[in-house]
């Protein structure tokens, strides 16, 4: 069986890499996953990757809503899954009609523009009042469909979300369990999107099965560190993770 890019020694170490930073981003620091991303990009014809790593991503977002599905915030999910699928409707015509490196280098920007507001917001103490942990709904609306865009267009949902709960001062176990379920959500709902785009092809399910035991590994890593990390480095790590992903799209 083929693989979807020439299989070098260096492409193969890269691909198994990928696959294992993808398994420790969802139970871990979820920002990360945006260097797989970029590996799977670089390795692949950018449309064809999105469709790879989809894959990946599903295989570590069940483990994630197995790992910490206890601890999901349900209230804040229904608010943001309904603006989710405008979002993913959106990306896909992006996708189709726009090319990879612009597409990349706009959500870049997006990525940018939200880290700089949320380093501006922590400035305050890092004990938030019940009254500012309340989003306001046009923030929860307009994070719903950049996460669906940014997920259809370069699976880049993790940095928007990460955002969007650090701002509402989580804790890193809700912040775990409520974004397992939002990603598994969203990346089931993606997958009618990319069948219909045709990005799916046998080669693709074959690096996907070739790379199973690499997510998984990656998943248990992760549990392991989250156990270590402070919520303090949590949320540093996370920022720190999203500011590497923003540099990627840029570059």
């Amino acid at each position: 069986m083929t693989l979807p890019f020439e299989p070098t020694v260096l492409a193969l170490v890269l691909a198994v890499f990928a696959a294992f930073v993808i398994g420790v981003s969802k139970t871990s620091v979820g920002g990360v996953a945006a260097l797989a991303v970029g590996i799977f990009g670089g390795l692949m014809p950018a449309k064809e990757s999105t469709a790879a790593v989809l894959l990946l991503l599903i295989i570590g977002d069940v483990v994630g809503v197995w790992t910490y599905h206890k601890h999901a915030d349900w209230g804040l999910l229904k608010k943001l899954l309904p603006a989710v699928l405008p979002g993913i409707a959106l990306g896909a015509l992006f996708v189709h009609f726009v090319p990879d490196v612009g597409l990349k280098k706009f959500i870049g920007v997006i990525l940018v523009v939200m880290l700089g507001l949320q380093l501006w917001t922590r400035r305050k103490p890092s004990v938030a009042t019940d009254e500012e942990k309340q989003m306001h709904p046009a923030a929860t609306i307009s994070t719903g469909v950049a996460a669906g865009f940014t997920t259809m267009t370069a699976n880049a949902a993790g940095p928007v979300m990460s955002l969007y709960l650090l701002a509402a001062r989580v804790d890193k176990v809700r912040f775990l369990g409520t974004g397992a379920y939002y990603y598994l959500i969203i990346n089931l709902t993606k997958v009618p999107f990319s069948a219909a785009l045709g990005l799916f092809h046998a080669s693709t399910l074959w690096l996907t099965l070739m790379l199973l035991p690499a997510v998984l590994l990656g998943t248990w890593v992760g549990r392991v560190l989250i156990k270590k990390v402070s919520q303090l480095w949590f949320e540093r790590l996370t920022i720190a993770a999203t500011g590497v992903a923003a540099i990627a799209m840029l570059l």
